[in-house]
């Protein structure tokens, strides 16, 4: 997208001048025809510094973005017009970046452009659900109605993203600790001990000469080991990338033991809550559709929605290819279902959400009391065999004394 500068004459030879936000001249001047203009000249508007420093790839946190959306409806609703708020609101935003978008939407809707065609120039910042949903606020008149929903929206998202946040941070942090130091123990304390043994000429248990190879191996391909262990992280991410390769990793994910269910939670309650929102917003059920299939955040789940988008478009029913999945539990596909027949499908969409949210609590409760525990033992056996198996050669000799 981009804006021409028009000088025009009516049908009364009077000179218009104004700005027209579109794709292209030719749609610029299809427009001014349909508005039975004479066109004089068309010119492009060349973007100013700040709108080169808003396109570019940085992203701005959820809770400003929440905090912006919350009190932009606010003001719209007190009567402030549009200009104002944007102008109030970019004052008092402290993210730099954020800033300048807001500025460039405000310039952009001074020269002519509508308030979603401007956000929907900024896909980093505001995506595709907010971009529609603030477009069907402005045709409907109910943008304030809209942003306050949008808000709600994102607050319960980010609610649930730092939950699952919080049960993988966790268990990650601890799991971390433990490999370092069993790493430590093994380059540092275990050869300083075979050194020690080395000069008792005598032969060593078992235990003890497994764990001084494992040590030397570890010790002479530390600096190998952590190599392939980057170079594989750098190829599952550019695996994810391919379209082939996030299906399989997504597929992966959600057949994980004790973090699969909850990641398929997850998904589900993002799925019924997006879906909601933009049924009861007024955007219709294709493009709908279309949103939840980029926003689900699962590649697996992404295909099932392509599939109920065309199965829709064929008049056939929503529920149908989401019991095929297999990804959606009967009660889910069951609710869905009766929500069609009744006409209220946001309200049972909204209450699965619901459903799920609280099912996701009981989840991350769950996985921490019981990670915890299986995380503390296994490091207790892994420690307990290097103490022990360092410790047996003298037991044995301190016997023979």
């Amino acid at each position: 997208m981009a804006t021409f500068k028009y000088v025009a004459k009516d049908q009364n030879a009077r000179t218009l001048t104004g700005s027209v936000v579109a794709d292209n001249e030719t749609a610029v001047l299809e427009e001014l025809r349909k508005r039975d203009l004479t066109i004089i000249s068309i010119v492009p508007v060349k973007e100013t510094g700040l709108k080169k420093i808003s396109l570019g790839g940085k992203k701005v946190k959820g809770d400003d973005l929440v905090v912006f959306t919350r009190q932009l409806s606010t003001m719209i609703e007190a009567g402030i017009p549009i200009l104002e708020a944007l102008d109030a609101l970019a004052e008092q935003t402290s993210n730099l970046h954020f800033r300048s978008v807001i500025n460039v939407v405000k310039e952009d809707i001074e020269l002519g452009s509508s308030l979603s065609a401007s956000f929907a120039k900024h896909p980093k910042t505001f995506d595709s659900l907010f971009v529609n949903m603030v477009k069907v606020g402005e045709t409907g008149g109910v943008l304030n109605e809209i942003l306050n929903r949008i808000s709600d929206y994102m607050e319960k998202t980010l609610r649930l993203r730092r939950k699952v946040k919080s049960a993988m941070i966790y268990p990650m942090v601890v799991i971390t600790m433990a490999i370092c130091i069993t790493v430590v123990l093994l380059v540092k304390v275990v050869p300083t001990f075979a050194s020690i043994y080395a000069s008792f000429n005598q032969k060593l248990p078992a235990p003890t000469l497994l764990l001084i190879t494992v040590s030397e191996v570890v010790k002479k391909n530390i600096l190998w080991l952590i190599a392939i262990l980057i170079l594989l992280g750098f190829i599952l991410s550019r695996l994810y990338r391919t379209e082939k390769g996030s299906l399989i990793i997504d597929g992966l994910k959600l057949r994980v033991p004790i973090f699969g269910e909850l990641i398929r939670k997850v998904a589900i309650s993002r799925f019924c809550r997006t879906l909601a929102t933009l049924i009861q917003s007024g955007v219709p059920i294709l493009e709908s559709l279309d949103i939840v299939g980029h926003t689900c955040g699962n590649r697996v789940l992404e295909v099932v929605v392509e599939e109920v988008k065309n199965t829709v478009r064929e008049g056939e029913s929503i529920a149908a290819p989401l019991v095929k999945s297999g990804i959606f539990p009967p009660m889910v596909t069951r609710m869905i279902a009766i929500g069609e027949k009744s006409g209220q499908m946001e309200k049972m969409l909204t209450k699965v959400a619901e459903f799920y949210d609280d099912q996701v609590d009981a989840a991350v409760a769950g996985l921490t009391s019981i990670i915890e525990p299986l995380i503390i033992g296994f490091l207790g056996i892994v420690v307990g065999f290097i103490v022990i198996a360092l410790f047996l050669p003298i037991i044995n000799i301190t016997q023979i004394l």
